[in-house]
């Protein structure tokens, strides 16, 4: 034992050491609790770029990069109080003005006043990280944008596909006596029943994945309604719906467009779909400020549900509680979805064959 003490106190076994410190590729320092270095090995100068002489006549802090100074201070403070620091990652200006990454292990002597640390350059590591996350956003953000395309185009077409189905129940096939005529027409509704199933299945799967990253904007009722009206014309004038609306309230609303068009969609066709037989549906939206909160009521006439029996199934996935050959248990799915993703509220009264209620409050400013 005694002999191993004696050959590391050997003057030739020393240099040994110092050459170990030369050469090492990382960066050796010895720094005092007073913030400035004391001893370093030439991988500090050939990183940083400065001669020995200008590291140790300026305090550490001024080679550390601005937004890190804060953070490596305090947790400097830390090191003088006997605590070691491991995988700690700040950033150094080069002379020339480059950014530099650098992950430490630092270890007190309170004894000696001074911090032994190891420094290994990890620049090259964080460049690849920040790639790759460029490159994870980008990927994101493309993804996000093909599900908004998707999702946005079998809203948008499911309209007018019901549209068109709705003109084939207007035409009057006994008028017609050429048969090829008739044929055509028969496949061309044939066509179209097969084209909203399709978009039917398209959205079952969509609206099982995330929601879509949502803009919000501010949206005109008046302007909303319109676009979504005008898309079921045929369906409005074949059911003699009736549809009355009073916006003097509350005008405008922070919201996202598709989710709008597709709420008031969604709310008008179940009104018109599930009216009371031989009754013509009425349709009731107004807006309102209701204890601060903006709010949307839309209002029926039609079967309405019995709330004891529905509860909180009226907003599930697939629930259906009329019998009705079109009815897929989605519509309200989608707008309860709508609503609460972007931090609002739905709510329902209704009773059985005297109509239904919604009341949207939109998330508080």
């Amino acid at each position: 034992m005694s002999e191993n003490n004696n050959s590391i106190s050997n003057p030739d076994n020393l240099n040994v050491f110092k050459h170990f410190f030369d050469l090492s590729p990382d960066l050796l320092c010895i720094a005092g609790f007073d913030g400035y270095f004391k001893k370093i090995n030439p991988s500090v100068s050939k990183l940083l770029g400065y001669t020995e002489e200008e590291l140790f006549s300026k305090p550490i802090s001024e080679f550390i990069y601005s937004d890190d100074k804060n953070i490596t201070a305090t947790l400097r403070s830390e090191l003088t109080k006997n605590s070691v620091l491991q995988n700690f990652e700040n950033r150094y200006v080069t002379k020339s003005g480059e950014i530099i990454w650098l992950a430490w292990t630092s270890m007190p002597v309170y004894k000696e006043q001074l911090i032994y640390a190891i420094a290994k350059n990890i620049t090259h590591k964080k460049i690849l990280e920040e790639e790759r996350n460029i490159i994870v956003t980008n990927l994101s953000r493309i993804n996000n944008d093909l599900k908004k395309i998707s999702y946005t185009s079998s809203h948008d077409l499911r309209a007018p596909v019901n549209n068109m189905i709705s003109i084939f129940s207007l035409i009057d096939t006994s008028k017609i006596s050429d048969p090829e005529t008739l044929e055509l027409l028969k496949m061309l509704e044939l066509t179209s029943e097969n084209l909203k199933e399709a978009l039917n299945d398209h959205l079952d799967v969509l609206i099982q994945e995330d929601h879509l990253n949502t803009e919000l904007e501010d949206l005109n009722f008046d302007n909303s309604l319109n676009s979504v009206l005008l898309s079921i014309n045929s369906l409005i004038q074949n059911s003699n719906a009736s549809i009355t609306t009073d916006f003097s309230k509350l005008e405008k609303v922070k919201f996202n467009k598709t989710y709008m068009e597709s709420l008031f969609l969604n709310l008008i066709t179940n009104s018109i779909k599930y009216a009371k037989p031989g009754t013509f549906p009425k349709i009731s939206i107004s807006s309102r400020i209701q204890d601060g909160i903006n709010q949307l009521v839309v209002s029926d006439n039609g079967l309405g549900f019995d709330m004891d029996i529905v509860k909180d199934k009226i907003f599930g996935l697939h629930q259906k509680f009329h019998n009705h050959v079109d009815s897929r248990g989605i519509g309200l799915y989608l707008v309860h979805n709508h609503v609460t993703s972007i931090g609002g509220k739905i709510t329902v009264e209704s009773k059985v064959n005297q109509g239904t209620t919604f009341v949207i409050s939109f998330k508080a400013k």
